[in-house]
């Protein structure tokens, strides 16, 4: 049985009539099969803020219940602005890529003390706070205020490459000209509602035309798709490069005093999970054996804090990711040779911040996600 001929494109992409068909093609679509998410029962631009920063790089179902518990908190701008960064910290904590919070934080407190409260109308204004990129800026303009700004981001530009049969690679700047031209050129074609424009060619992206085996036949926009028409949808976008992943092994030593409080330190500025608190750990991946990659965790504590330690014994392994490196974190319980507690006098770096804690006090702390599950472990064995 010969194989039926794809549909005739009705319009192409780059007409202004076939540009108002596709846009009210997916607006229509989006009024039947919108997903029921909090930040869309709002046009308040601070709460649509906090949920475009929590949605980078994270799902949506991981993201709303941080979303819920965020804004109970932190209900304006204000109150992130007034707010002590450990705390939000520590409501982020989870959710990744930490340096968004630090961001979130820092731009709250330059929209009180510029008097931009309770949120910049300008979109201009958005796109210069902290953290705030191209997309952020126009997604809040246009979700927020319907001003005329089009959106490019994961699933948009999936649609928009396939729809115009884009086979450049997505992350060259040419590829990426030509689809924020595109976008732009989208919801100029159809002013009625930007963010509603914009919110339902997200939800076809998300939902419709996904990266593998994308849903095709229940795309409304299929009659204007270039990829699907010459059937080369699986081959567009071009497919990324693999990553490379780089294993690393650190050695975790916890460390407890006297007075059963385990050592905590803060991480540094040039560190990853900047700002957050974490067990002393050290990278000994250039390091063999087990007896080298210790002895060398060891000579860096002495050397950061100037006092030694005995190795009582291996407690857990933990194994995480973080962007291209696969980590295997061993921690070994620790304990101080010749002194009973450690203190701030005693450190040798200068940048060097820590403190002691109960573990009943760990639960409070804003922690990376791996020293996270080392507390809870600690909890479960040494709770009294």
């Amino acid at each position: 049985m010969p194989k039926s001929k794809p549909k005739k494109i009705k319009a192409t992409v780059s007409d202004p009539k076939g540009l108002s068909q596709i846009a009210k093609l997916a607006v229509e679509w989006f009024s039947k099969h919108r997903r029921d998410l909090p930040w869309r029962k709002t046009k308040d631009a601070y709460r649509i803020w906090i949920s475009e920063c929590m949605l980078q790089q994270t799902q949506v179902a991981t993201v709303i219940p941080y979303y819920d518990r965020f804004l109970k908190r932190f209900p304006d701008v204000g109150a992130l602005a007034a707010a002590e960064l450990d705390e939000v910290y520590q409501l982020w904590a989870g959710l990744g890529y930490y340096r968004r919070a630090r961001q979130l934080h820092s731009a709250a407190i330059r929209v009180v003390e510029s008097g931009q409260a309770p949120f910049p109308t300008d979109r201009d204004a958005i796109a210069k706070l902290p953290g705030v990129g191209r997309y952020t800026a126009n997604a809040i303009a246009s979700f927020a205020y319907d001003q005329p700004f089009g959106i490019v981001e994961a699933n948009t530009q999936r649609l928009y490459a396939r729809l115009m049969l884009c086979k450049e690679p997505l992350s060259q700047t040419a590829a990426q000209t030509k689809l924020w031209d595109f976008s732009q050129s989208l919801v100029e074609a159809w002013p009625v509602s930007p963010g509603l424009l914009n919110a339902s060619l997200m939800e076809i992206g998300a939902l419709i035309c996904k990266p593998k085996d994308p849903q095709c036949h229940a795309c409304p926009l299929q009659s204007h798709c270039q990829a699907h028409q010459t059937g080369q949808t699986s081959s567009i976008p071009t497919p990324k490069p693999k990553k490379l992943i780089t294993d690393l092994r650190e050695i975790g030593l916890l460390v407890r005093n006297s007075k059963r409080q385990w050592l905590l330190r803060r991480r540094s500025s040039t560190e990853r999970w900047s700002g957050l608190w974490d067990f002393p750990r050290y990278d000994c991946t250039n390091h063999e054996s087990e007896t080298q990659a210790i002895e060398h965790a060891l000579k860096e504590f002495h050397r950061i804090y100037g006092k030694s330690l005995s190795i009582q014994r291996e407690c857990l392994s933990v194994k995480h990711s973080v962007t291209r490196y696969r980590i295997l974190l061993r921690c070994f319980e620790a304990s101080l040779e010749t002194a009973r507690t450690l203190s701030a006098r005693s450190k040798l770096a200068a940048d060097e911040q820590f403190d002691w804690y109960q573990i009943d006090e760990l639960e409070s702390l804003a922690l990376s996600s791996s020293a996270r599950k080392v507390a809870d472990w600690l909890t479960r064995h040494y709770q009294s």
